[in-house]
């Protein structure tokens, strides 16, 4: 809580932690080399079983404005986030992911978009970089050149969710924007806390279609490290029926725009797509012919892929099948 004396800060940074340890000090140190703004930094360590824990307490113990909060069990970034959120002071905030880590500048940036203009969301297009060589080529996320800043709409966030056309984690859900409290606070949201997946997909479309504000622009200084075994390279059935829940609930709104309508519905068949095949791997591996027979009962374009599919194993196991024979 914060007095007249000790204005709130202006940007608070939460870091949702699960076995962590190796990469979690990197995260906050290059927070805590933020210049131009003012800072409060919250680490949620989500049930590690590792040091990560401890990585933050002893962070904690040098610098009051780094807060550790612990969950009890392992419930997903998420419901980390909201925790989170519930005892943030600052004026914004944003996320950042315990592998990732941001310039020095980044934050001053962007504060700098959101007040001079008053925007709700201000997201950076982010830089990749394989975690064998942080320091080596940086690829940027969405546009592979300079477009300075320009509004989001909804149905152009959804687009940009489309991994169709933005595949390879080029999604705009992948953004970590700086967000204002203000809106959150007066919107009651909040992250879905059963999502693993998508989560954050789902919180700036919901901000959208309650009336945010939302603008991208060019890099500024978010790095997102990619590695094979990042949570949000892997997808499970529960994950995707989640995602799968979320977007009927967004479909659902009143209101949308005949173009929000389509790109959500588009959104929708193509994580549809892909729960549905996970689900029939799952009722052949439980040598459950009902459960693979229910797979079935989908839109066309979910069933045609679902065959798209099966002829695509039955190929490569044929092809396994006659390379080992020979």
């Amino acid at each position: 809580m914060t007095c007249a004396n000790h204005p709130p800060p202006d940007i608070a940074i939460i870091i949702a932690a699960w076995n962590a340890q190796d990469t979690l000090g990197r995260a906050i140190n290059s927070v805590l080399a933020q210049t131009g703004v003012s800072i409060e930094i919250i680490v949620v360590d989500d049930a590690s079983t590792d040091d990560t824990l401890a990585c933050a307490q002893r962070f904690a113990a040098q610098d009051p404005r780094i807060r550790v909060m612990a969950q009890t069990r392992n419930a997903g970034p998420a419901a980390a986030r909201n925790l989170a959120l519930d005892v943030v002071t600052a004026r914004y905030f944003t996320p950042l992911d315990s592998d990732d880590f941001m310039e020095a500048d980044r934050l001053a940036q962007l504060l700098a978009i959101a007040t001079d203009c008053g925007w709700d969301l201000v997201g950076d297009d982010l830089l990749k970089v394989d975690e064998t060589c942080v320091d080596g080529p940086r690829v940027r996320l969405w546009s592979p050149t300079d477009f300075g800043t320009m509004p989001i709409g909804f149905a152009e966030f959804i687009r940009g969710n489309l991994s169709s056309q933005h595949g390879g984690r080029g999604e705009l859900g992948f953004l970590k924007p700086l967000i204002s409290m203000i809106f959150m606070e007066r919107q009651g949201l909040r992250y879905r806390d059963n999502m693993r997946l998508g989560e954050d997909y789902v919180l700036y479309a919901t901000a959208l279609s309650q009336g945010a504000r939302f603008c991208l622009t060019d890099p500024k200084g978010y790095v997102a490290v990619t590695r094979p075994t990042s949570l949000s390279g892997r997808h499970s059935t529960r994950d995707l029926g989640a995602l799968v829940d979320a977007d009927r609930m967004l479909m659902g709104l009143a209101d949308l725009h005949k173009d929000a309508q389509t790109a959500l519905r588009a959104h929708y068949i193509e994580t549809l797509k892909k729960w549905h095949w996970m689900r029939l791997i799952d009722a052949v591996k439980a040598r459950d012919l009902w459960a693979a027979a229910g797979c079935f009962a989908a839109p066309p374009a979910v069933v045609a892929s679902l065959f798209g599919n099966l002829g695509t194993q039955i190929v490569l196991r044929s092809t396994r099948r006659k390379v080992t024979i020979s």
